[in-house]
């Protein structure tokens, strides 16, 4: 993938997280290639569980956005759309904050299923979820919303 499709990619990407769940959380696209995406959130206090730690659904939700955003960007303009069907996440390291980087690769790109593997590391390349995704493509597209520039 040439640079200026990456930077395309990337820019749709934020544009289209603007008012959603990844908004709210942090995460932010930040790398692509062919047959895969990366995503990155800050963790802090305001994703804690009571115990002080990451909460295991913001870690879900970081694995299940970059894993249906690659599906996304895996369609482009085909006219047919992806949604979540499955998740399996397992956490492995408790995190209590930097910066967690998430990786989706493609395991399966097919006609109506796609199944991603998503490794969520931390700063120093530790392993804290181990996730797997698998999409429903639909024969017709869903369209988010206009997001306002701002």
């Amino acid at each position: 993938m040439d640079e200026e499709r990456k930077r395309e990619i990337l820019a749709g990407l934020a544009r289209q997280s603007r008012g959603t769940l990844m908004e709210t959380l942090g995460i932010r696209y930040v790398d692509a290639g062919e047959g895969w995406l990366e995503a990155a959130m800050d963790v802090d206090a305001t994703k804690h569980q009571p115990m002080g730690i990451l909460h295991g659904g913001a870690t879900a939700a970081l694995a299940e956005s970059v894993g249906s955003a690659a599906s996304g960007v895996m369609l482009g303009d085909s006219g047919r759309s992806a949604v979540g069907l499955e998740l399996a996440i397992n956490h492995l390291r408790p995190s209590r904050d930097g910066t967690l980087t998430a990786r989706a690769e493609a395991l399966h790109i097919g006609r109506r299923t796609h199944l991603w593997q998503i490794r969520v590391v931390d700063e120093r390349g530790r392993l804290v979820a181990a996730s797997k995704l698998t999409m429903i493509v639909t024969s017709g597209r869903i369209d988010p919303p206009v997001r306002e520039e701002g």
